[in-house]
């Protein structure tokens, strides 16, 4: 277990992003061969690597957005380029403020699933800070500071015990010194989209997640009245337990 959790955290730290598909693999019949990855605050697009080999291997064609983290705006819009290069029905999915992205872009109508993975989900008029102020404290989100540029990020400190529990110690701590800032315009903005009212939605609730409260996760995904797929991992599940986060995106696949 500790070899494939040092292989998967290596691919992460790595810095690369995948974009591409195994041409040899043959996909389910009517499965979506698109699939756009979404990442969340503080990391960048290579936490979901594990996630996008596993699928490239079966034969989708994996985009990895790279979020500027400066402004929703900003955001929404690196995910509506992905989506306007992508061939036929995608699959998009966010993981933690990454799930707030894909609300606002999900209604291209190349989309036909969201795929939730520890994520908000805002209704329309809900930002990432009214949520979070709605939402039950956790460890992680107490530990959210802003910078002395007003940008926010979470105390290194708490980082790897908060958000990568079961990562290995010396990844956590290397994750934590290399966070990169949300924007406080990006904390506050509420999405004037609920793409997740037209499309089929499914979510990863992370059980033993202390940045965004389970039971938060679970309000989120009856909401929508979303695919629930519960997974025993932290925030960084999508590390951890890619195997099982892929399994979800490629349920997502073949919604119709």
């Amino acid at each position: 277990m500790l070899n494939a959790l040092l292989s998967a955290a290596t691919v992460l730290l790595a810095g690369t992003t995948l974009v591409g598909s195994a041409n040899s693999a043959e996909l389910p019949k009517g499965a979506a061969h698109n699939i756009v990855l979404v990442h969340g605050a503080f990391v960048d697009q290579t936490s979901w690597q594990p996630v996008a080999d596993i699928l490239t291997k079966k034969g989708y064609r994996v985009t990895l957005v790279e979020n500027p983290l400066t402004s929703l705006a900003a955001d929404v819009d690196a995910a509506k380029q992905a989506l306007a290069k992508q061939d036929g029905k995608t699959v998009l999915v966010g993981h933690s403020w990454g799930g707030v992205v894909i609300t606002q872009a999900g209604n291209d109508p190349k989309v036909s699933a969201l795929v939730y993975v520890s994520a908000f989900a805002p209704e329309v008029g809900q930002s990432l800070a009214s949520l979070s102020k709605a939402g039950p404290p956790t460890e992680g989100g107490n530990a959210i500071h802003p910078d002395a540029k007003g940008n926010l990020y979470i105390d290194p400190k708490v980082f790897p015990s908060a958000v990568a529990a079961d990562l290995p110690p010396e990844i956590a701590e290397h994750l934590a010194n290399s966070q990169l800032p949300l924007s406080l315009a990006a904390f506050e903005a509420p999405v004037s989209i609920a793409s997740w009212r037209d499309k089929p939605t499914f979510y990863v609730i992370t059980t033993k997640d202390k940045v965004i409260a389970p039971e938060a996760q679970k309000l989120f995904a009856a909401r929508m009245k979303a695919q629930i797929t519960d997974v025993a991992g932290s925030h960084a599940s999508l590390v951890v337990h890619a195997k099982e986060v892929a399994e979800v995106i490629e349920k997502a696949a073949l919604a119709k």
